[in-house]
């Protein structure tokens, strides 16, 4: 690995609002409600443009970001929840000069060392992404952060509260914007409307709640809360400076060749409601799977390829109990398993999706070189992502300690 030192001046924060437009306040679901605590999702884009100036790229931005907020209104409210609502809920006000908060900063370091895959220092990702206000009674739900590096690019970090909106809703966003801010470098204005499948629905009355879910998942966040309603995200560990990020690489051949072992399928949760909600609803609609209980070991210690068809195998089960019955167990289960989690042991989740299309975000520049979710940093999450490449294969993120990163890389050798 090499050691590498680079500064990041914020030069300006502004605030972004949508053009005129009416207060809108949006319920959060049952889907919403289980993640109201959890540290907020950062992901960041970066771009190779070395001809790009930084005052072309601020302007078209700034414009193209405010006309997009005027579909997603949400995305410039507050997340509230005082001691008189029953519930929480975004509220979009103009009277309130409600907007999105975007940092633009500039960086003298190397966009080629942030956009590889090698092994490199988690904490220098921290200063690429914004951070979001967060309170008692009231919460930032998007914050925005263009970092310049000049002669090379730029990259774009966003960080929205996991409460309001998931990664499909996050990857429709950025792919409502960057649609925008293309029109404006082709025409000179947005001259098309964005397409069907990038305006969201905000139409809340389609999830449905007749066992009264969010009122259990209510009473378990203030019970956590010292009794009383609080929006205020549960801590997160510091990020050592001995913590790397790293990317490994699955190729379409990697993939065949494991397919060959086991098949399973998955799909987004969307489809799996009775009815279906729309592709394009505005918020979560993730439900957690999986065993709190199971160990490493076994599976790392079986014999050739028995360890890997075993952890497929929990998967499958895990994924074929996605079904519309479990929803509420799922849900509820994680709160009973923090209680019973015995000290060193670590829960691994998965964060972004082989299937959001995060590098279809070009917003006239070319589609980023690189997109890494920072948040796994803060836990031990794996990220993945469709390939940048358009090659069919997927991105494996991942931040460990650098015997981890070591361990980590001889058994993945494996699959190639």
């Amino acid at each position: 690995m090499v050691n590498f030192n680079s500064a990041v001046n914020i030069l300006e924060v502004v605030r972004v609002s949508p053009p005129s437009s009416n207060s809108l306040t949006l319920p959060l679901t049952y889907f919403d409600l289980g993640w109201l605590k959890l540290h907020p999702v950062d992901r960041v884009l970066f771009y190779r443009v070395p001809e790009l100036t930084r005052c072309s790229l601020i302007t078209q931005l700034k414009s193209s970001l405010s006309a997009t907020l005027l579909h997603y209104l949400p995305l410039a409210g507050r997340l509230v929840w005082d001691s008189i609502d029953t519930k929480p809920s975004i509220v979009y006000s103009p009277n309130n000069d409600d907007a999105v908060y975007l940092t633009v900063a500039e960086s003298n370091g190397d966009l080629s060392h942030f956009a590889g895959d090698k092994p490199r220092p988690a904490i220098d990702f921290r200063p690429l992404v914004p951070e979001l206000s967060v309170s008692d009674e009231s919460a930032g739900v998007l914050a925005v952060q263009i970092t310049f590096f000049p002669n090379q690019g730029f990259c774009l970090g966003v960080t929205a509260h996991h409460a309001v909106l998931d990664g499909k809703t996050t990857a429709m966003f950025l792919k409502a914007w960057a649609h925008n801010c293309k029109q404006e470098q082709e025409c000179g204005h947005i001259a098309l409307p964005l397409p069907h499948d990038l305006i969201p629905s905000l139409d809340r009355t389609i999830v449905q709640d007749p066992t009264g879910l969010e009122t259990k998942l209510l009473n378990r966040w203030i019970s956590a809360s010292n009794n009383k309603p609080s929006l205020k995200l549960f801590p997160s560990k510091k990020i050592g400076s001995d913590i790397l990020r790293v990317t490994y690489r699955l190729t379409q051949e990697n993939i065949k060749k494991l397919r060959e072992r086991v098949e399973t399928k998955s799909h987004d949760f969307r489809s799996r409601l009775s009815p279906p909600l729309p592709s394009t609803f505005f918020g979560n609609c993730i439900v957690g799977s999986g065993d709190f209980d199971v160990k490493a070991e076994p599976i790392l210690e079986e014999g050739e390829g028995k360890g890997f068809i075993s952890a497929v195998e929990s998967l499958t089960g895990w994924v074929n109990g996605l079904c519309p019955e479990n929803i509420e167990k799922n849900m509820l289960l994680p709160f009973e398993a923090f209680k019973r989690m015995e000290p060193g042991r670590q829960m691994i989740s998965v964060a972004g999706s082989t299937r959001l299309g995060i590098y279809g975000s070009d917003f006239g520049w070319g589609k980023p070189v690189k997109v890494e979710i920072v948040t796994i940093d803060k836990d031990a999450s794996v990220s993945l992502s469709e390939s940048g490449d358009g090659s069919g294969g997927v991105e494996i993120g991942l931040c460990l300690k650098k015997d981890d990163v070591e361990r980590f890389g001889s058994l993945f050798s494996r699959v190639e």
